[in-house]
């Protein structure tokens, strides 16, 4: 079997894993957050937690973009930018900014994104620095204009709604509050909205099937938890805003 059909392989397979996902997150609730729970085995400090987790795509997504014959052309530079900057800010800058002490994230969850974002990084990596074709042109292509708007669009939304978390717990405090402001005003989730957005960019940024992958499977992970989420602020809340939405708004 040659490079182009196992990538097509790995691609296909991370499709799959979206459908799989999709499913059964509406059957199982990941046990980490306001959902954590004990009996999922050992556990590992949260912040250490998201630094495993992520790493893959940022340092091997990395490693297996340098080996391709691209890798120092322009537009793969490009796209390879926009990656690291989700990616870097995910794995490094997050995990610093949330209040973790003594949170605990389960150490099956932890690997089972490693699997993922190793699958995800060579799948996508290989595809822009060596399978796919980017000339320097293609930074001027409506796709790609497109699709960078929508994923700095999709970044500035998911900062934002990081920040208005992070701020809703004064020095001391602990428990949960009602978020508002920004695109809170219309959804549970505008991080988890910020993010398909960023990915469907990237899909559209790189006009591939890999970039397709990435934004199908965000979405069959994101929606089920987010409507689990959704559901959580409801039930938590007598006074939770009737008309706020899990995450499309005015929608879903």
């Amino acid at each position: 079997m040659g490079e182009h059909e196992l990538h097509n392989l790995a691609t296909w397979g991370e499709i799959a894993l979206g459908g799989l996902t999709f499913i059964s997150l509406f059957f199982i609730t990941a046990p980490y957050g306001r959902h954590a729970r004990k009996g999922w085995g050992p556990e590992v400090g949260q912040r250490l937690g998201w630094v495993l987790m992520e790493l893959p795509a940022v340092a091997l997504w990395l490693g297996i973009y340098a080996l391709g014959r691209n890798a120092l052309q322009t537009a793969p530079l490009v796209l390879m930018g926009l990656w690291q900057m989700h990616y870097v800010n995910r794995t490094f800058v997050f995990p610093l900014r949330i209040k973790a002490e003594g949170k605990t994230t389960p150490l099956s969850i932890v690997g089972t994104a490693v699997v993922f974002n190793t699958l995800n990084a060579y799948v996508n990596a290989r595809w822009v620095s060596e399978l796919g074709d980017y000339p320097a042109t293609w930074l001027a292509d409506p796709r790609f204009v497109l699709g960078a708007l929508l994923f700095l669009a999709g970044f500035a939304v998911n900062q934002h709604a990081d920040a208005v978390l992070m701020s809703l717990r004064k020095p001391g405090e602990s428990g949960y509050k009602i978020p508002h402001g920004g695109l809170y005003r219309f959804v549970s989730c505008p991080n988890y909205l910020g993010e398909m957005l960023e990915w469907t960019g990237w899909a559209v940024a790189t006009w591939s099937l890999p970039g397709l992958a990435f934004a199908l499977y965000t979405a069959s992970n994101l929606v089920p938890r987010a409507v689990k989420h959704h559901a959580w602020y409801r039930e938590k809340f007598a006074d939770y805003p009737p008309r706020r939405r899990a995450i499309l708004p005015f929608v879903l």
